[in-house]
């Protein structure tokens, strides 16, 4: 099997996908392997889709205005 190497990530990435690794009960490169791979295999969306997808998510639910929320704390 073909092999990847990658050079010179930050340190910040590297310990981010240790600590997800280890939550996710894998090594690192177990992790970064799928990661990887469900990346490459998702279907390309376009930006249309995905703002038509979100829509979908939050249609139907109200939410409270937050106005009144944003004057108080200014407030203080």
């Amino acid at each position: 099997m073909p092999q990847l190497l990658i050079r010179n990530l930050d340190i910040e990435t590297i310990q981010s996908l240790k600590e997800r690794a280890k939550d996710h009960n894998r090594s690192l490169q177990g992790e970064v392997k799928l990661i990887l791979e469900e990346y490459a295999n998702r279907p390309d969306e376009t930006p249309q889709a995905i703002a038509d997808r979100w829509q979908g998510y939050f249609a139907g639910r109200t939410f409270s205005n937050s106005a009144e929320l944003l004057r108080e704390d200014r407030e203080r």
